[in-house]
């Protein structure tokens, strides 16, 4: 009977978050262009936007709930299927509906591969899930490093958006190989009986970090989604701010066992919380080269906030299973996608304020940018308080987590 490649799984897992992260990077540095080309206005473009978003917490929905029944490796090939159509439809896009529903499939493609990979990690590696979990998600910002440069160097090269979407193209069927090869794991260290699954989510605790959930997704995604828009005209370049974050973010990941089981889950978010709201708001101040400052200490709040509250939920709230970290990821997304066009037609409302006032050019494009980082300092400020309250009765909630082992590299 074929034995199954542990590493090789794990391979085809990253593949398909790189892939899922590109469409991330890919669509932000596009996105002036495709505003351009097809005269769609900032609140449109975030309608389009919160497609990718509203498409990924349904699938982690449905996936969660059939994870037990189909497994990742089917998961998985669902979410190539889904890529693949995409990554097509968005190629040959001829205005903003077409945009809509590809950036749909797109985003239902993004969830496929988080609703059946962490369940799957956490599955294989149950005695280091939240370490291991990072160390997965070290490729989402590691392909929004690559997402990034290949759109900065083939936009500045001149070569037109069609074939930035194309690149994905790449990476998409070396993942769809390895899912369609290698043998995938069972469900041995995971609660694998959905009625269990649900039953275990009326948990206050899961419930309590559902709503966390939707600020920390948010805090992180909202501004590297429109950081071109909101930092294009200020004086550092947008895509390698983009590019200096999630390098640090990769980093910060790799290296996220040793410091989760320092400080455990907790202490690590609300670190991260403290870091993040003073980031956003130093970059909603700053200019020009102390811009790339700024990032970088938003690169180190952000860093740990995803794959930290997913492994959380598996080690904390073990018995929601699969179907419990899909939510709560399903929920980030969720909250994304609503946040989205509200950002971007508050974009649009802050430029009109600061034309009257009299500002022009990019001098109101910098304005309106920053008074949009300086309301998105909100959020990270609410996390603060929320995971303040969980670090105080932390010994309390201690007695329901999965013993975990210390994490070497």
């Amino acid at each position: 009977m074929e034995q199954m490649n542990k590493r090789k799984v794990f391979l085809a897992a990253c593949m398909a978050l790189i892939v899922t992260s590109m469409t991330f990077a890919i669509r932000a540095g596009i996105l002036t262009q495709l505003g351009k080309d097809f005269g769609i206005s900032n609140q449109e473009l975030g309608w389009i936007n919160s497609m990718a978003f509203l498409g990924f917490p349904l699938a982690m929905l449905l996936g969660g709930l059939m994870y037990n029944t189909l497994g990742a490796k089917k998961l998985l090939m669902v979410a190539f299927v889904c890529h693949l159509l995409g990554l097509v439809l968005t190629i040959y896009a001829g205005g903003f509906w077409t945009l809509i529903i590809s950036t749909f499939f797109i985003g239902f493609a993004n969830g496929s591969v988080e609703a059946a990979c962490n369940p799957m990690i956490a599955d294989m590696y149950t005695n280091n899930r939240t370490a291991m979990l990072n160390k997965f998600h070290v490729w989402f910002p590691g392909g929004l490093v690559i997402g990034a440069l290949v759109s900065k160097f083939m936009t500045d090269g001149g070569i037109n958006w069609q074939m930035q979407i194309a690149t994905m193209l790449i990476p998409t069927a070396i993942y769809g190989f390895l899912v369609f090869t290698q043998k995938f794991p069972q469900s041995e260290n995971i609660e694998s009986n959905t009625s269990a699954n649900i039953k275990a989510l009326a948990n206050p605790l899961f419930l309590f970090m559902m709503v966390c959930m939707t600020l920390t997704a948010t805090s992180e995604f909202i501004p590297q989604q429109w950081i071109e828009s909101i930092l294009g005209s200020s004086g550092a370049s947008p895509m390698l701010v983009l590019a200096l974050v999630t390098g640090i973010m990769a980093l910060g990941r790799f290296f996220a066992g040793p410091i989760i089981h320092k400080l455990n889950p907790v202490g690590v978010l609300l670190m991260s919380a403290i870091i993040t709201a003073t980031a956003i708001y130093f970059m909603s101040v700053a200019d020009g080269a102390m811009i790339y400052v700024a990032a970088a200490l938003f690169a180190l709040g952000v860093c740990y906030f995803w794959p930290t509250m997913i492994g959380f939920v598996s080690e904390y709230t073990s018995k929601t299973g699969a179907l419990g970290m899909s939510l709560v990821g399903g929920a980030g997304m969720f909250a994304t996608s609503i946040w989205n066009p509200i950002i971007g037609s508050r974009l649009d409302t802050e430029k009109e304020s600061a034309l009257a006032a009299g500002l022009i050019g990019e001098v109101a494009e910098v304005a309106a940018g920053k008074a949009v980082l300086g309301f998105m300092v909100y959020f990270p400020l609410a996390l603060v308080v929320l995971f303040g309250i969980l670090f105080v009765i932390r010994k309390k909630i201690e007695a329901q987590r999965i013993a975990q082992s210390a994490y070497k590299l």
